[in-house]
């Protein structure tokens, strides 16, 4: 064999080395990546503030128990989550309209709202509480003989029950309640003298006072039960946050995460 044939055959059998090699290393894949890249991931829909459930960083990163939680369950499941800010009266029809795919914010299971999505199981109890200026001298018996203006956040639970039980009832004028789009808003209104009380959840109320000269003055024992909403049909995920929930019912982390956010 003359050398100018070796020299080509040489370079043949590299080209078709290197070829070979390039064939193997692009049918490989990190196996780090691969579980990354098959994770589900699914928009969550909150809104903040709602202390301690869902709370907004500094760093525009949602903090809080509920995103905590769905963090853990996110992990034990095997998926991945976005958590989206959107206002809780849009919340569930955010979520039917496909822009979230859950929404785990404080939100209470009523059956008005079980007609529209389904809910895991509960995870979280609490009532109404009112609140008022330090020196008030409002008491309950007023606020629930409706002789007080009271406000609160939108489409909330407490929003439900005023209407329900004061309005619709002849107790108290509906001028008198007063819709705000978050609890803040309602504070703030408080403090600034526009409205007599604000009525909210019970679990939520303790953040909201926190350094205001506001206090509380009773509470309506209403037994709400919160839930993590999917819409229906979504049954494979509705099972999958079911059994997630139920390893964080009975695992620590959930009991750090009441110290953590002063929940008790």
């Amino acid at each position: 064999m003359s050398q100018k044939y070796l020299t080509a055959l040489v370079l043949c059998i590299v080209v078709c080395c290197a070829a070979f090699a390039g064939c193997i290393g692009s049918d490989s894949k990190n196996p780090a990546q691969t579980d990354a890249e098959e994770k589900p991931t699914y928009i969550v829909g909150i809104d903040a503030p709602y202390p301690p459930f869902s709370i907004m960083g500094k760093d525009g990163n949602p903090t809080g128990f509920d995103t905590d939680t769905m963090l853990w369950i996110a992990e034990k499941e095997g998926f991945n989550v976005k958590f989206q800010q959107i206002a809780f009266d849009s919340l569930i029809p955010a979520l039917n309209g496909g822009k979230i795919d859950l929404v785990h914010s404080g939100m209470t299971i009523t059956p008005d709202r079980m007609e529209q999505v389904n809910f895991s199981i509960p995870y979280w109890t609490v009532n109404q509480t009112v609140i008022v200026r330090e020196g008030s001298t409002l008491t309950m018996d007023d606020v629930l003989a409706g002789k007080a203006t009271i406000g609160t956040q939108t489409g909330t639970t407490a929003d439900i029950w005023i209407d329900k039980n004061l309005v619709q009832k002849g107790l108290m004028d509906k001028k008198n309640l007063k819709h705000h789009t978050n609890i803040a808003n309602a504070v703030t209104d408080l403090e600034n003298g526009n409205i007599d009380a604000v009525m909210f959840d019970s679990t939520v109320i303790n953040d909201v006072i926190a350094g205001k000269k506001l206090q509380k003055i009773g509470t309506i024992d209403t037994g709400e039960n919160f839930g993590i909403a999917v819409r229906k049909g979504d049954d494979k995920l509705l099972a999958m946050i079911d059994d997630g929930l139920e390893k964080f019912m009975n695992d620590p982390y959930r009991e750090e995460l009441i110290q953590k956010y002063h929940m008790e």
